[in-house]
């Protein structure tokens, strides 16, 4: 799963997650992408289910590319622990996504073996999803 290396304090605050994506708002480096169409938090995990389900779909052809990456740590107090105490432990990592993020890019297949295979990795996310291709 994708976490990051070194982090520079263990715990953060949530913040806020207001607006649309300013980058990584276009399909980039493929022909074809997922773009996310609300705003929510994307943990390592469904990103790693996702690639997998996009990767299974499309056995050994074309590449693919992700564009997300999840560097928020994300704390969890045990269950049935009273109020106070301090933050809890560390649980996940996630990332937050803004509408009109691309997560997903893919290449070198055809366009409805894509579309299926982003449709197989979009039931794996949070948030809401849609197909995209690149503008010429």
């Amino acid at each position: 799963m994708l976490e990051p290396k070194k982090l520079k304090y263990r715990r953060q605050f949530k913040g806020k997650n207001r607006g649309k994506a300013q980058r990584g708002n276009k399909v980039s480096f493929g022909e074809y992408g997922l773009k996310a169409l609300t705003h929510g938090h994307v943990t390592a995990r469904e990103i790693e289910a996702a690639r997998k389900a996009i990767r299974g779909y499309v056995k050994r052809g074309g590449k693919m590319w992700i564009r997300i990456f999840p560097d928020v740590p994300v704390t969890q107090k045990p269950a049935e622990v009273r109020m106070g105490s301090g933050k809890g432990p560390f649980d996940h990592y996630v990332v937050k996504i803004k509408p009109g993020k691309v997560m997903f890019e893919m290449s070198g297949v055809t366009e409805e073996i894509a579309k299926e295979a982003m449709r197989r990795g979009a039931h794996k996310l949070r948030v809401r999803t849609q197909f995209v291709v690149r503008e010429a």
